[in-house]
């Protein structure tokens, strides 16, 4: 029997559009050249990956001069914060903050960079998911060197107040990154409006290709590089550009750009479907997070007295993908950290769900996912009654 698929997990990485395969295809084809040559072909590739940089800095409201390609979110967090802890160690600066609720990109930086010296502080979030500017005032030092928020969060779409972080820290003299891998191409983005100084992306979130991203750094700002080698990327990250990748990136910016304030309108209202045909048809349930202040993608909820990672299961065996919010680890489900940042217990840190809607997604799959829920969740529900009377 054929399982109709319905793929509810666009946070975790979107399909490629048919657009940006073409790109990419040709440039494998035919802008094979190393941009760093100076000869036709070297300069044809080289050509490529300007303007893709230009349609990126669009994407961001920033000048193409300032964007700098990478491998994806994870190294440009990287680049972001080593870069600027390490540029500013020399001035005594060596204090790290970052939201509690972070990617691990930027949690696992914070972690190793401690081991080495750094004194770090993660804020807290109160259950809407947001960070307080005054947890933040209170947490600055005269040595904070950077504060790292994220724009959106992964797990439950929280938008975070970025501008007003952002003023807050220039007061006393620290740098301020933001990741914004998960609010890239779904939100309208000016770094200049955000006043922060580096912004990372990645292109996979927003129907680009997987393994490029991108780092804004503001014009003027020291930042050690990561890799040493060549000098591409105005000798800030060596070694020979992934040229296709980078096109396709280019590409799908450009699309997301063109597209944002309808599709977004439009997730939106199917988010809002969904939300109240499951908080409808479900009893004990609840949204996860702040309502007001979410990608339009988003939503996180929990199903009480069910693990969240066989509901999963048990939705995957309907041929609807969706993601948990916790890690699994040699077989141990862990809870979510950014739902135990929130306050929320460990019961309700294990039973959430995350549904990440994105451009295939239709009415007719959100009613789909509505109609086969309650039967999923009651019957869960029902072996957990039996297991405990056992």
């Amino acid at each position: 029997m054929n399982v109709q698929r319905i793929y509810l997990d666009h946070n975790a990485t979107t399909p490629l559009l048919p657009a940006v395969v073409d790109r990419m295809t040709a440039a494998l084809r035919d802008e094979f050249g190393n941009p760093s040559s100076v000869h036709h072909f070297g300069q044809q590739a080289k050509a490529a990956i300007d303007e893709a940089r230009t349609e990126v800095a669009a994407l961001l409201g920033a000048d193409p001069s300032e964007v700098l390609f990478a491998s994806g979110g994870t190294e440009g967090d990287n680049i972001a914060i080593r870069g600027v802890a390490e540029a500013l160690e020399p001035t005594g600066r060596r204090h790290l903050i970052a939201s509690g609720i972070e990617h691990e990109a930027v949690l696992n930086t914070l972690k190793a960079l401690a081991k080495r010296g750094w004194r770090t502080t993660l804020l807290p979030v109160d259950q809407t998911g947001i960070v307080s500017p005054e947890a933040l005032r209170a947490a600055l030092a005269d040595d904070t060197a950077l504060v790292s928020v994220m724009h959106a969060n992964n797990e439950i779409g929280t938008i975070q107040p970025i501008a007003e972080l952002a003023r807050i820290a220039h007061e006393r003299g620290a740098l301020f990154h933001t990741d914004a891998v998960q609010s890239a191409g779904k939100l309208p983005i000016n770094v200049k409006t955000l006043g922060v100084d580096m912004l990372s992306i990645s292109a996979h979130k927003f129907y680009g290709p997987k393994g490029v991203g991108a780092l804004w750094i503001r014009r003027g700002l020291r930042v050690l590089p990561l890799l040493t080698g060549g000098r591409q990327e105005r000798s800030r990250r060596a070694g020979t550009e992934n040229v296709a990748g980078i096109v396709g990136m280019g590409l799908a910016a450009k699309i997301a750009s063109g597209r944002m304030t309808e599709e977004g309108a439009r997730l939106a209202a199917l988010r809002a479907r969904l939300e109240a045909g499951i908080l409808g048809a479900v009893p004990g349930t609840a949204v996860n997070g702040a309502l007001d202040r979410r990608v339009p993608n988003t939503t996180n909820i929990s199903f009480d007295r069910v693990e969240a990672e066989s509901l999963l299961i048990a939705l995957d065996l309907e041929g609807i993908a969706v993601s948990t919010g916790s890690a699994c680890s040699s077989g141990t489900l862990e809870p979510s950290h950014v739902l135990k940042a929130m306050g929320f217990n460990a019961h309700r840190a294990q039973n959430s769900i995350r549904f990440s809607l994105g451009a295939a997604s239709t009415g007719a799959e959100i009613d789909r996912v509505v109609a086969v829920l309650p039967g999923i969740v009651n019957k869960l529900r029902s072996l957990t009654r039996s297991a405990v009377r056992a």
